[in-house]
């Protein structure tokens, strides 16, 4: 067993099993990949790397090898390796990902043309109807070319995925290796029939990140939330057919390139603002569920001073007062939504963890409470993953269901999964 091999499946088992090809063109990003490859074994996978010429420029062939531990395909010789990889119906691959994928390599595939091992491969996968998920990186200007968005829109027509890159100085960066293997999961399940549309026709309305409540003109107080989960369940939601509004604050994760056709970002940054927003979007529209996933602030300074306070050695007393409770606010506003919170602690145990959440349940009028514990590793502010425990008001308090360290979007998959199970029990049911 090749020593990489070793850190298969450490992270989850979301892709345990699927062989994955990941295609490297002659982008500065594919400097990324060896990190890309192991996030992607960290979950599971098999993969197997096929590099273009040009990429040789960037990243060496034995790079690749030693990220993957498999042999590196970097031209297509008698082996027919694209039939390998593609064609065997016993070995051929699951998924193919081209990250990152030049302009060049896009409208060589859209024109059919297959001169290159990456090319080569793309158009065979697409013969032989495998899942072709693209992660275009390239100068800003070059990604806005009205060519290059027509071939991107002809391959969508024949089912390929695109994830659209991050937009900064000026260039349209490759997405984020987080967001690449959440989407080859996506890929994946839909395209072997697992990815539910279950959500069609819901409204689901989520806050995320942290709210800030200010001193003075510049200071402020807040807390480290980066905003991943509550982004993480916008996603899955609107992933899964719902129509979804994210009532943000200041997170630190950045939003993906939204346009009309995804979900609607309602940007606010006090805890008033937040709970205005909320309250707005309730009384104007007819939502079915509300997370309220946000790190909302539970007291401010009792007075805002209208300018910057001067730096003093002087020491400086800031009163604080009781900031309004966004949830209560959103059972007052809408009795009957189903209503779901997150409940945060620090180095507590598994039972005081799940009765505080029960107390959230019964003293505080919602119907699941998601629970985790800060000071557990891999579970606090910022992080890429979590672990929880779902407490429901029907199931009662017995019967959580403890979730350890996984990656958000893993999560926000099983909270969904809970809430559709618990919306379809008739309300007469409900534990009083």
């Amino acid at each position: 067993m090749h020593p990489s091999e070793s850190i298969s499946g450490t992270q989850s088992d979301m892709l345990k099993d699927k062989k994955i090809i990941l295609c490297v063109t002659g982008s500065i990003a594919a400097f990324e990949c060896p990190t890309l490859a192991r996030s992607l074994m960290r979950h599971g996978a098999k993969v197997f790397a096929v590099m273009s010429p040009s990429s040789h420029d960037i990243i060496t062939p034995i790079s690749m090898e030693w990220a993957t531990g498999n042999p590196v395909t970097t031209e297509i010789t008698g082996k027919i390796e694209h039939i390998s990889l593609l064609g065997e119906a016993d070995k051929r691959a699951d998924l193919v990902i081209i990250a990152p994928a030049t302009m060049a390599t896009i409208g060589k595939i859209a024109c059919g043309i297959a001169d290159t091992s990456v090319t080569l491969v793309a158009t065979t996968a697409l013969g032989m109807g495998i899942p072709l998920l693209i992660v275009p990186a390239m100068h800003y200007a070059m990604f806005k070319n009205p060519i290059l968005d027509e071939q991107i829109k002809k391959l969508e027509s024949f089912g390929i995925r695109f994830l659209a890159p991050r937009v900064e100085e000026s260039k349209a960066k490759m997405a984020q290796l987080e967001d690449i293997v959440i989407e080859a999961i996506n890929s994946l399940q839909q395209s072997i029939g697992l990815e539910p549309r279950d959500m069609s026709g819901l409204k689901v309305l989520v806050t995320g990140g942290p709210t800030r409540a200010f001193i003075d003109k510049v200071r402020f107080i807040s807390n480290p939330s980066s905003g991943k989960m509550g982004l993480a369940l916008a996603e899955e939601a609107f992933d899964r057919g719902a129509e979804v509004t994210l009532v943000w604050g200041r997170g630190t994760v950045p939003l993906p390139n939204l346009d009309s056709s995804r979900f609607e970002v309602v940007n606010v940054t006090t805890t008033e603002e937040m709970l205005d927003a909320v309250v707005n979007c309730l009384k104007t529209e007819n939502y079915d569920i509300a997370i309220s996933c946000a790190a909302v602030l539970d007291y401010g300074p009792d007075t805002t001073i209208n300018e910057k306070l001067s730096s003093g050695k002087t020491d400086l007393v800031v009163p604080l007062k009781p900031l309004p409770k966004v949830i209560s606010n959103m059972r007052k506003t809408d009795p009957d939504i189903y209503l779901v919170g997150f409940k945060a602690e620090h180095d507590v145990t598994d039972e005081i963890l799940i009765d505080t959440s029960w107390d959230r349940i019964i003293g505080g009028g919602v119907d699941l409470v998601v629970a985790n514990d800060l000071a557990r590793e891999g579970a606090g502010f910022g992080t890429d993953t979590n672990e929880v425990f779902i407490i429901s008001r029907r199931k009662g308090k017995e019967n959580y269901i403890h979730i350890p360290t996984a990656p958000k979007r893993f999560i926000a998959k099983e909270i969904f999964d809970t809430i559709l199970q618990e919306m379809e029990t008739p309300k007469k049911q409900i534990l009083t």
